[in-house]
């Protein structure tokens, strides 16, 4: 059975695409922004002109070619350069305004294909889609000498919609729109049938990450069980798979499909956080942080979320210091300089499980390190570009100090403690939020009244 008569056989029911299901998503009539680089063919060919022109048959996508003289030996995904592949790649988004830019690299009788988005791995979007994710397709079907099977078209297509990394709501729903329409086609089209089996796990891997990007708001476990075998059968045909990082990839959409199903369902499978960070460890096995260290960054940031929730579900202190572990790997990866906004995120983050574990364990020691990653935030977050914001963090650093400073009897703590709930309640006056001020009054009052004790 190929590949397409498999994601036939396991839609329980066609997908409808009548006008009266599709019209209110389509009205939005949004188009997104597909750049194809020239290929790195290492022969004389078109294949980058010939997908353009393909991509510019499919709805909502607004395709086109860039052929600038660029050096292409960076491509490989086998070294270090991939930390080139990304920076140069967002020079090109920068350049061009795309949402999305498509690499093409022969690799001997194979076209591998990645994804790039702007912001890939410092932005809260909704996509699915790792740098590292590769569809791979047959060098003869991109030369147009070889009729170019629709199905293959259709999945390509795919592939760029959930690459798709997008926060407004309106792109969102024209996102899940379009993709709506490519599932119904794919089930459908029985076309490429003749693909060789080599292409089955990577094509799998696809099709998993497009019905998961379809279903992201589902709260039906029939769609995550059909990502599930999807998934599943790519992993089953693993030994097809010669470079394991492609392992890793599939492997970090499983965590995603729990993470997201345990996020979603009203009764969310019983093993749900726990495949989810089982899934996202053996990942990081084979995207390992010294090669891949934006992949294993960024699970690492979501194995931190994980950790947290299943300490709130069970109280179970190491898996808050396992939370705290994960959010500290993602830190060493997503620097101050290279990602302003994503490493204040994290430093916010980090500061609110710091000041956790440090309340729970009494330990003033972590409760500093907490101090001084909202003080980190505030690098970013300054009290002249977010006051609120800002005004928000300094009240969370004048609770540890007034924690601190009333478990200890320690008034310099406590003195501490005041001058940041002024700070904050500065903030509040000046933007009339009554809500504010009166739990900032009351803090400053309890303060106040320890201290007049000691």
């Amino acid at each position: 059975m190929g590949p397409f008569e498999l994601l036939k056989s396991l839609f329980l029911k066609p997908r409808s695409t009548s006008p009266e299901d599709l019209s209110p998503e389509a009205a939005l009539q949004i188009n997104f922004r597909v750049v194809v680089v020239e290929f790195a063919d290492n022969v004389e060919g078109n294949s980058g002109e010939f997908v353009t022109n393909l991509l510019k048959t499919c709805e909502g996508l607004s395709v086109s070619y860039f052929d600038e003289p660029f050096a292409k030996d960076f491509l490989s995904l086998e070294s270090r350069t991939l930390f080139d592949l990304l920076d140069r790649g967002q020079n090109i988004l920068d350049k061009t305004g795309a949402d999305v830019l498509l690499w093409g690299c022969r690799e001997n009788d194979k076209i591998r294909i990645n994804l790039q988005t702007p912001q890939q791995y410092a932005q809260n979007g909704d996509s699915f889609v790792s740098l590292l994710d590769s569809l791979y397709l047959p060098a003869e079907y991109l030369s147009g000498r070889t009729p170019f099977p629709p199905a293959l078209l259709t999945l390509l297509y795919g592939a760029v919609v959930c690459a798709l990394n997008l926060e407004e709501r309106p792109r969102q729903i024209q996102k899940r729109y379009l993709l709506k329409k490519i599932i119904a086609r794919l089930t459908a089209d029985n076309s490429a049938k003749s693909l060789s089996i080599d292409y089955l796990p990577f094509i799998m891997n696809f099709l998993g990450i497009i019905y998961l990007s379809y279903c992201a708001r589902s709260t039906d476990d029939k769609d995550y069980k059909i990502v599930k075998n999807l998934l599943e059968t790519a992993i089953k045909h693993q030994d097809l798979i010669k470079n394991p990082i492609h392992l890793g990839c599939i492997y970090n959409h499983f965590g995603q499909l729990y993470a997201t199903a345990g996020k979603n369902l009203s009764r969310p499978p019983a093993n749900a956080w726990r495949g989810a960070i089982n899934n996202y460890r053996l990942a990081q096995k084979y995207l390992g942080k010294y090669n891949y260290a934006y992949d294993y960054g960024m699970i690492a940031f979501r194995l931190s979320d994980l950790y947290y929730d299943y300490w709130r579900q069970k109280e179970d202190l190491q898996a808050l210091r396992d939370s705290v572990f994960n959010l500290r790997e993602a830190e060493k990866i997503f620097t101050y300089p290279l990602f302003p906004e994503f490493w204040a995120q994290i430093e916010g983050r980090l500061g609110y499980l710091l000041s956790l574990l440090g309340n729970i364990t009494a330990s003033d020691d972590i409760s500093e390190l907490a101090v001084a990653a909202y003080k980190n935030q505030q690098k970013i977050i300054t009290e002249k570009r977010d006051p609120f914001v800002w005004a928000q963090i300094q009240e969370k650093i004048g609770d540890i100090y007034f924690r601190s400073g009333k478990k200890s009897a320690d008034r310099g703590a406590l003195e501490e403690a005041l001058e940041y709930f002024h700070d904050a309640l500065y903030i509040f006056e000046n933007m009339s939020l009554s809500e504010d001020i009166q739990r900032l009054t009351a803090s400053i009052a309890k303060t106040g009244q320890i201290l007049s004790y000691h």
